[in-house]
């Protein structure tokens, strides 16, 4: 569904990516790890478009990603944003059905709100949410809000940015359960960046370790504890001893 061939990206004199080959599944649920400022976001907004690699190519579903209308290209994604990033002056079913009221296929409002309330319900929230506001949420309910909004529309493919930043471990748990059912009945393709292994551990099919702005690493979620990779290694178990420099 998503092939990264050699992308490179700089800003300025700093490089940060520097030839990522990657290739994502159609269905499949792949995790990128890495250190923070390895390139994960980077990547990311890279294959959505929002930012242009410097060189190489990028091909979604077979066809190569480029400039111009991304409107129907874009219509294709859903996105969980790490903190959730809701809209905090319009009540929960609106930030749930934010895509559904706009462009040139928009819903109508009522009908809209009732998407809303039915993809509320999907992560565990009753329709007692939704006009409540973002400010009046849980940190633990805004991201099941942000969960509801990135698949509100049924995209083919869905973003997880560090889906469980700032949860304590059992709301994380109940996200990453979430995540993984809702991926599973969807069918979708999925591509999430996160340092929390236990994420890792429940969502991933395959596992790509990006570092200093190559893939070191990628293989079967299975196979990321008994590889040899001291890269892989060291993250996973956090050792400060091994070949990642701790930054200071």
């Amino acid at each position: 569904m998503i092939r990264l061939e050699d992308v490179h990206k700089s800003f300025g004199k700093k490089p940060v990516l520097r030839g990522v080959s990657l290739t994502v599944e159609k269905g499949s649920s792949t995790v990128i790890i890495g250190g923070s400022g390895t390139g994960k976001s980077v990547t990311l907004k890279c294959v959505l478009g929002l930012i242009q690699p410097d060189s190489g190519r990028i091909f979604v579903d077979g066809a190569q990603a480029k400039g111009g209308d991304r409107t129907e290209f874009l219509s294709r994604f859903g996105m969980l944003f790490q903190g959730a990033a809701l809209f905090d002056s319009l009540p929960v079913w609106q930030n749930v059905a934010f895509r559904l009221l706009r462009g040139p296929d928009a819903l109508p409002r009522p009908q809209a709100r009732d998407k809303a309330i039915e993809k509320l319900a999907r992560v565990g929230l009753g329709p007692e949410v939704a006009d409540l506001f973002p400010a009046e949420l849980s940190g633990g309910m805004q991201k099941r809000v942000g969960l509801a909004r990135a698949i509100a529309a049924d995209p083919e493919i869905i973003f997880f940015d560090e889906p469980t930043t700032g949860l304590d471990p059992i709301m994380a748990g109940v996200i990453n359960d979430l995540i993984r059912e809702i991926v599973t009945e969807m069918g979708a393709t999925t591509m999430t960046i996160t340092h929390d292994m236990s994420s890792v551990r429940a969502i991933a099919d395959r596992v790509a370790m990006l570092h200093d702005g190559i893939i070191r690493w990628e293989g079967d979620i299975r196979e990321m504890d008994t590889t040899s990779d001291a890269y892989v290694q060291q993250f996973i178990h956090g050792r400060a001893e091994g070949p990642i420099a701790a930054v200071r």
